[in-house]
């Protein structure tokens, strides 16, 4: 069966993308317990590519295909599972890369919406918070998407939500999003 198109991210408001993602029927991958199949050779670049073999796919709806049947495991390796089987796949950082940033409304009535590289969408909140890894490299955001899957915050939408925490004077650093407030520093200490 195959998948509804996309819509164009441009032309949705954030209340639109709020009900797109509620509304998006998921297989119950939580549910599934098969039986550990072996690898499936496939790899999840730190940039969002998909890889086969060391091929990319190229195809985005088989990505968007696989990104469905992915699942975290409570050892936090990930798999690609079915009712059927289970098999391991490589996730370099994490599996997906939000892309495009849509901001309403200012202040704690702000809500930050993000278009996902497979096409899916999220909205901040408290049950998909933002957070901030500080590395040796720089700081490393992302937003949790479904059952302990992350999407990696492009760099230039990084930008993005710095200069909204810079717009508001207040301490700690940080944006609101759907009532929730997210600091994007380190504490001060």
């Amino acid at each position: 069966m195959p998948m509804a198109p996309l819509p164009d991210f441009d032309t949705l408001t954030v209340a639109d993308i709020a009900r797109l993602a509620d509304s998006d029927r998921l297989p119950p991958v939580e549910r599934w317990n098969p039986d550990h199949c072996g690898n499936s050779e496939m790899r999840i670049a730190r940039d969002g590519s998909w890889f086969h073999q060391g091929s990319p796919i190229g195809r985005a709806a088989m990505v968007r295909a696989f990104s469905r049947i992915l699942r975290r495991e409570p050892d936090g390796g990930y798999v690609l599972v079915t009712p059927v089987e289970k098999l391991d796949i490589e996730v370099e950082d994490a599996p997906f890369v939000a892309v495009e940033m849509k901001v309403e409304g200012s202040g704690n009535a702000q809500v930050l919406a993000f278009r996902l590289n497979t096409g899916d969408v999220v909205t901040a909140s408290t049950e998909h918070p933002l957070r901030i890894e500080e590395r040796a490299d720089g700081p490393h955001p992302y937003i949790h998407v479904r059952g302990g899957l992350e999407a990696l915050i492009s760099r230039a939408i990084y930008y993005e939500l710095a200069e909204l925490a810079l717009a508001v004077d207040g301490k700690p650093l940080g944006i609101w999003s759907n009532g929730a407030f997210f600091p994007i520093a380190p504490a001060e200490q």
